[in-house]
């Protein structure tokens, strides 16, 4: 792992949270992260007590005798929980390009994400996501993008549960997986129906309208549904258009 200038990405990341997060949370999540002793670093370059507080609490940690790894993944999990859902990427961006390997520390999520065999549009649209921690939007962004993909095959201008309750029906339903005939057929046909129909109502909708800090999602539930959706997409791919 590079060497990292601690005063430099201790400056930057407090000028990039200093109007996102309060003083209370920052001592909040240095105690429960960190698991130092914070002490005063006086720096010019601050342009406020948020920014100054996480100045403090990242310095107190480049000082402490830690074992590399760990205090990189101390610093990564401090950094990212103060920062916004969705300013996480640019602040893993800002954390690379200052010798933080976030993805070299976090090989095990990459990993656990990569071993489901998620299908490739679940891969394209959450991953990134996933590792960065951001469970919320790597599920809303997954279940959009089904919603989308099913409208577009479908060749239809509805949205949500109202699509799939209609493309994926077995008598006026345009997507088909089955004949229809036995009742087999038309049991895993309606299964799919309402299985997409509750996807939206119980996941799109949702992560649509409450914001992620009332509505989270844990880890576990994220890959759990984005398995779901990833079965979702593998009917899609065999579904043939029947014009009605």
């Amino acid at each position: 792992m590079a060497d990292i200038n601690f005063c430099n990405l201790a400056t930057q990341v407090g000028d990039v949270l200093k109007w996102t997060t309060s003083f209370n949370e920052i001592d909040r999540l240095g105690q429960a992260i960190l698991k130092v002793s914070k002490e005063n670093y006086p720096n010019q370059a601050t342009t406020s007590v948020r920014a100054q507080a996480i100045y403090d609490w990242i310095l107190s940690l480049g000082r402490m005798e830690l074992d590399p790894t760990e205090r990189m993944k101390r610093l990564i999990d401090f950094v990212l929980d103060l920062t916004p859902g969705e300013e996480k990427h640019k602040m893993m961006q800002l954390l690379e390009k200052n010798g933080c390997p976030y993805n070299l520390v976090y090989k095990d999520s990459l990993n656990e994400f990569l071993n489901r065999q998620f299908h490739p549009e679940v891969v394209k649209h959450s991953r990134k996501l996933f590792i960065e921690t951001n469970y919320f939007h790597a599920v809303f962004e997954a279940v959009k993008a089904y919603n989308k993909d099913v409208k577009e095959k479908a060749l239809s201008d509805k949205d949500g549960q109202p699509l799939m309750l209609s493309v994926w029906g077995c008598d006026s339903g345009v997507l088909k997986i089955t004949n229809c005939q036995t009742q087999t057929e038309k049991d895993f046909q309606d299964g799919i129906k309402f299985i997409s129909g509750g996807l939206m109502s119980a996941i799109r909708n949702p992560t649509a309208h409450e914001p992620a800090i009332t509505w989270p999602i844990s880890k576990q539930d994220c890959l759990d549904i984005l398995s779901l959706v990833s079965f979702l997409y593998r009917q899609l791919d065999k579904a043939t258009y029947y014009k009605v």
